[in-house]
């Protein structure tokens, strides 16, 4: 595995430097959130990056996330122009050396969470999701923009989306999807570049939005759809997790082949459609990471890997989910279990 951490850019509480000191860190994930979706990464932008990246010692790894547009995802009449704009993305990133790039599928929002900061009981606090507490949105004003949303939005621009989303069904919405691979993956291919399609988190409806990648049968579908190494997927142990039906260990081997970046998080469930993230070792929550590992090393599966949201400890004040300590503790986790797996022979 190549192992990394997520950084959001210059506003991120967590330095470069401080990432510099995370022991057997062989790169970084970032993106250009500043870039609305639909319009192009410029080489500038890109170079600017890197060079950023460089200066501290690290390889630009992963981009997450090269933003799909609504227009891309609900059929608008940008839709050509801003894969076009995708496609374009892609190549200056290629030419800058970056051959992994996640993306979602997931209309208006991307991840989304009813608690950002629940009290655990060892002290720290992490990130929560009960179904019930959607009630308690209230979308008059819109909603910021959160750390890893390609975007925020005003009230009159929310209310319109929704509208549009909640009228394109889930067969539509693959349509949509597959349409929109059969445009970028020869693009992919060529270049040699992996995209990494995120599932949905949580798996499931959320606000009446059509939602189609979420278990097993939906990824299968998808990866068939554009049977191409280069149609990837970032298997993530805690959107798939959140769901008690996904058998972790069992899409890992099915998927093997196919995931090109892996995120590796806990979550403990609390009720069908209720869970909170928890540390990363799997006696804390319902994801045995290590069982969800053997398959990967044993398919000799080579590709980024870094640990996802974690718990915030000891004071700590960064982004929810995204403070140095407990993804730092996380990665530790996984890089003793990946290395004892390979050396077991497994």
């Amino acid at each position: 595995m190549i192992f990394t951490l997520r950084w959001f850019g210059p506003d991120d509480p967590v330095s470069l430097l401080s990432l510099r000191q995370v022991a057997g860190l062989d790169g970084l994930v970032t993106s250009l959130s500043d870039v609305p979706a639909g319009a192009v990464w410029s080489p500038a932008a890109i170079a600017a990056r890197h060079h950023a990246l460089a200066a501290h010692g690290f390889t630009w790894s992963v981009v997450e996330s090269l933003p799909v547009s609504e227009a891309i995802k609900l059929g608008g009449p940008e839709r050509d122009e801003h894969v076009a704009a995708w496609c374009a993305s892609l190549r200056n990133l290629a030419a800058a050396g970056v051959r992994t790039v996640c993306y979602n599928f997931m209309p208006v929002f991307d991840w989304i969470r009813t608690d950002f900061a629940m009290p655990l009981a060892d002290g720290s606090n992490a990130m929560a999701y009960r179904h019930a507490d959607l009630d308690r949105f209230d979308f008059s004003d819109g909603m910021e923009r959160l750390a890893a949303w390609a975007q925020g939005y005003g009230g009159a621009e929310l209310d319109a989306l929704f509208r549009r989303a909640r009228a394109v069904s889930e067969a539509r919405l693959f349509e949509h999807l597959v349409a929109f691979l059969e445009d970028v993956t020869p693009v992919a291919d060529g270049l040699g570049v992996r995209l990494a399609l995120h599932p949905d988190d949580p798996p499931w409806s959320v606000f009446g939005l059509p939602r189609i990648v979420s278990d097993a049968a939906g990824i299968e579908r998808i990866l068939a759809a554009v049977d191409s190494r280069a149609n990837g997927l970032t298997f993530c142990t805690g959107a798939l997790g959140a769901s008690a039906a996904n058998d972790l260990p069992a899409m890992a081997s099915a998927f093997a082949e196919r995931i090109a970046f892996v995120h590796a998080r806990n979550v403990r469930r609390t009720g069908e459609r209720d869970f909170h993230e928890v540390a990363h070792h799997p006696s804390a929550g319902d994801v045995d990471l290590v069982a969800v590992l053997e398959p990967l090393v044993a398919a000799g599966v080579d590709v980024p890997l870094r640990p996802d949201h974690g718990r915030m400890l000891w004071g700590e004040r960064a982004i929810p989910g995204y403070g140095l300590y407990d993804r730092s503790i996380g990665l530790g986790f996984v890089q003793g279990a990946t290395t004892a797996l390979e050396r077991a022979g497994r």
